[in-house]
C-alpha cells in the first residue's frame, strides 16, 4: 500500500470519527437546531418590518392626494410603528430562552447572575423604564403622530426642537426640522409637547399702517382681500373658511397694527399666511396706502431751513474759508 493510499484512509477515517463523536453528534443535533432558530428568527424579523412598511404603505396611499393626513391614519401609523418594534423584541426573547433550553444550561443557575444582573439594571435603566413609560403614554394618549408639526421642550435642552414627527417609538421620537436636520428625542426627555397640526391651525397675519391712513378705507380693502382669498388658486385648498379681519391690535407712534386670521388645514397656516400677506400687500399698493417706513421722510429729503430749524445756516469765518476762495 502506498503512502498516498494511507493518507487517504487516514483523513476519510478522521472525517468519520469527527461526524460521528461527540462533537459532531452535537452539531448534527442540537447545533443545527440553534442555527434554525437564528436563521428563524432573523427571517421573522425581517418579515415583520416587511408587514410594518405595507401597512405604513398602505396607510399612506388611503391618504390619496390630500394635503395632510387625517388624525386616525397618524395614529394608525405610529402604532404600526411600535408593534413592530415590540414584537422584534418579544421574538429575539423567546428565540434566546429557546437556545438557553437547547445549550441545556440550567434555569437554576441563572437565578444569582440574574439577580445581580437584575440589581445593576434597575439603577442604570430607570432611564431607559421612563423612556418607555413616556412613548407609551404618547401612543395612548395620541399626543402626535407621524407626520405632525411638533415643538418639544425638553429636559436640559436650551432650546425647543421643532419639526415634522417622521418615526415615533416607544423610546424615542425623531423629528426633521425645516432645514434637513433630524433630531432623535427620548421620550422621558420630552416635559412639554406643542403639536401644530392637531385638526387644524390658524394663520396669523398683522398688518402695520400708518397712523394717517383713513382705516375704514383700509378695513375695506382687507375685506375685499378676505372675500377674495377663497378664489385665490394657492389659498382655497388651505383655508377651511374665509379669513376675518379682528381689528386694531395695537397702535405705535407712527403704526397702527391691525390683525388678520384664518383657519387653515393642520400645518399649513405658515404657508396660508404668507399668500395671504402677498395678496394684502398688492391691495394695499393699489389702494395708495404705504408702509410706515416708505411714508416717514429722511433728512436729506427736508429743505435745508427745515432741516436747521427755520435758520439760515451760518456764514464760515472768512479765516476758515476753502482755499480757492482766497
Amino acid at each position: 500500500m502506498t503512502n498516498s493510499s494511507y493518507l487517504a484512509f487516514s483523513a476519510a477515517d478522521a472525517w468519520h470519527a469527527f461526524w460521528h463523536g461527540q462533537v459532531g453528534a452535537w452539531i448534527l443535533t442540537k447545533g443545527l437546531r440553534v442555527m434554525l432558530l437564528l436563521i428563524g428568527a432573523v427571517l421573522a424579523a425581517r418579515f415583520i418590518n416587511w408587514a410594518a412598511m405595507r401597512v405604513t404603505s398602505r396607510l399612506e396611499a388611503q391618504s390619496g392626494d390630500a394635503l395632510v393626513r387625517s388624525e386616525a391614519t397618524k395614529h394608525r401609523q405610529a402604532v404600526a410603528s411600535v408593534i413592530s418594534w415590540v414584537s422584534i423584541v418579544l421574538l429575539f426573547v423567546v428565540v434566546a430562552v429557546q437556545i438557553t433550553n437547547e445549550l441545556d444550561i440550567p434555569v437554576s443557575s441563572l437565578v444569582a447572575p440574574a439577580a445581580v444582573l437584575g440589581a445593576a439594571l434597575g439603577f442604570g435603566a430607570q432611564k431607559l423604564v421612563q423612556d418607555l413609560l413616556a412613548g407609551f403614554f404618547i401612543i395612548t394618549e395620541r399626543q402626535y403622530g407621524f407626520g405632525d408639526l411638533v415643538q418639544l421642550s425638553m429636559l436640559g435642552a436650551p432650546e425647543e426642537a421643532v419639526g415634522t414627527v417622521e418615526e415615533v417609538t416607544l423610546r424615542v421620537t425623531k423629528l426633521r426640522t425645516a432645514d434637513g436636520e433630524v433630531y432623535t428625542v427620548p421620550n422621558g426627555n420630552i416635559v412639554r409637547s406643542l403639536n401644530m397640526s392637531k385638526d387644524w391651525a390658524r394663520a396669523v397675519v398683522d398688518i402695520p399702517v400708518p397712523v394717517t391712513a383713513d382705516l375704514n378705507r383700509v378695513n375695506e380693502v382687507l375685506h375685499e382681500v378676505g372675500d377674495a382669498s377663497m378664489d385665490d388658486p394657492v389659498l382655497k385648498d388651505l383655508l377651511l373658511d374665509q379669513p376675518s379681519l379682528m381689528g386694531v391690535e395695537s397702535i405705535g407712534l407712527d403704526n397702527v397694527n391691525l390683525r388678520m386670521v384664518a383657519r387653515t388645514l393642520p400645518g399649513k397656516q405658515y404657508d396660508a399666511g404668507r399668500r395671504l400677506r402677498v395678496l394684502v400687500v398688492r391691495a394695499l399698493g393699489r389702494a395708495g396706502v404705504v408702509t410706515p417706513t416708505e411714508a416717514m421722510p429722511t433728512v436729506g429729503g427736508l429743505p435745508q431751513t427745515a432741516a436747521t430749524g427755520g435758520r439760515a445756516p451760518e456764514e464760515p469765518p472768512p479765516d476758515q474759508a476753502p482755499e480757492r476762495e482766497r
